[in-house]
Parts: structure tokens; sequence; C-alpha cells
């Protein structure tokens, strides 16, 4: 099946690395205009040059999702440069506090997750859905986990983040339905990320082990981010519109 986003706008959130960049990238391919939003500019306009090389359309906003302000404007940059948002995905997310007990566990840490993963989440939402609304609908697709959704993690927080995501999905996907919006959390398996990477080498230094043999060795059985970016894909496109609730992926 040739999975088409002709002339669709999406904004992707986290855009600069891992599932976001991959997305990023697929999009375009198919034919989406495509906003990128993330506080790395340096790896954003990396990836950029990657979609106009290969003859794709694509905007890079410097945003850190933890700031109400920068994702209204993310989102009014949409707008205002291609006319509407059909497709947002929220891949905006960080991992701290990997293998840290829960007594151990500082305030700071979990707020600073929360604030980038979940609040970043929501604002991308609020800012987003009234646009999408404007324009006859669309698709809205947050990145959460199977951390916290069938599973723990290795950082409190993390799994607290994506739990977060999961409920708000659940809870504002009735509301929006009447905008002839679809919602669909998506649970990524493990992935050749720099997140998981870095999560990785984190763990193993805590241990007293090697973290580059950790990542080495990791790196045999984590799956590659362009393949949820193709499910992502085909979640976006008019052929999905049949999907429904949760999809978990490799």
């Amino acid at each position: 099946m040739n999975i088409r986003l002709s002339d669709k706008v999406a904004v992707i959130t986290g855009a600069s690395t891992g599932i976001g960049a991959a997305t990023a990238i697929a999009y375009a391919e198919a034919g989406a205009k495509v906003v990128m939003g993330d506080v790395n500019e340096l790896d954003g306009q990396e990836t950029l040059k990657v979609i106009v090389k290969n003859g794709g359309v694509a905007k890079f906003c410097c945003t850190d999702v933890s700031v109400e302000t920068e994702v209204a404007d993310l989102m009014r940059t949409a707008k205002e440069t291609y006319g509407r948002i059909d497709t947002l995905v929220t891949c905006a997310g960080i991992l701290e506090g990997a293998s840290v007990h829960i007594e151990d566990f500082e305030a700071a840490t979990f707020a600073s997750v929360l604030d980038v993963n979940l609040k970043g989440t929501f604002f991308a939402l609020k800012h987003a859905v009234p646009i999408m609304g404007e324009s006859g609908g669309g698709v809205i697709l947050c990145i959460a986990s199977g951390a916290g959704v069938r599973g723990g993690s290795s950082s409190v927080a993390y799994a607290s983040s994506k739990g977060g995501v999961n409920g708000l999905v659940m809870t504002v996907e009735s509301q929006v339905a009447s905008f002839n919006i679809r919602m669909h959390t998506i649970c990524p398996g493990g992935l050749a990320t720099p997140l998981k990477l870095g999560q990785i080498a984190q763990s193993a230094k805590r241990d007293g082990n090697d973290p580059d043999a950790a990542v080495a060795n990791a790196l045999k059985s984590l799956g590659d981010p362009a393949g949820v970016a193709r499910v992502l894909t085909f979640l976006a496109s008019d052929e999905g519109a049949y999907m429904r609730g949760q999809v978990f992926t490799r």
C-alpha cells in the first residue's frame, strides 16, 4: 500500500532526533508539509536538511514544549505558514532518574520530566485542537510508552509521565470527536533512540558497568525508530481512519 499524506500539514514536537525526526522525514516523503518543534536546534536543522535534500517541505521552530507560549507560537506558525494543521504528533520527551529508587528520587527531577513529557503534550493539544477544528478535523498521535501503560520503567518519573499521557488522551479524545479529530496513544517498545541509549548508558554507569559496552549490546536487539514512523504515517493517512485507541509497536 502506497501511503500518501499529500498536502497535509503536520506539526511534530520533539522532531530533532529519534521517533520525531524519523516521523518528520517519513511524513515529508509522503507529501506532507511538516512543522518541526524542538529545543534541540542543532539536530533539528540537520533533520530539516535531510528533508529538504529529499525534496520535502518543512520548517523548523526552536520550541521548548514546557513553555506554553512557545508551544502556542509553534501552532500559530503552522497555521500562518501553511493555513491549517491536519496532524499533530507529540514526540517531545526526556528520561531522567533512571534506576533511582523512590525514596531517593528528587522532586525537581520528577517535575522536570513531567513538565516536558506530560505538560508539553497538554500544551500541544490545547493549542493545536482549535486550529485543527477550524480546518475540518484531523489526527492527533501522542507518543506514550509501554512504560506507565503496560508496565513499569527504569525511571519513576518517566513511567508516571507516560501513564499521564495515556490518561490525557483517553480524556480528551471524546471532547474532540465533534471536531472530526481522531486521537491515538502510541506506545513504542525498545527503540534505538538517543533517549533509550542514554538511559542504558546511565544505568550501566550507575551499576559500575561499561556504558559503551552496554549500549553496543543493546543495539543488537533494539528496533529502528523508522519502523514506528511508518506506523505513524499510516495512522495520519486516510487509510488509517478505521483505527481506534491505543497502538503498541515494537
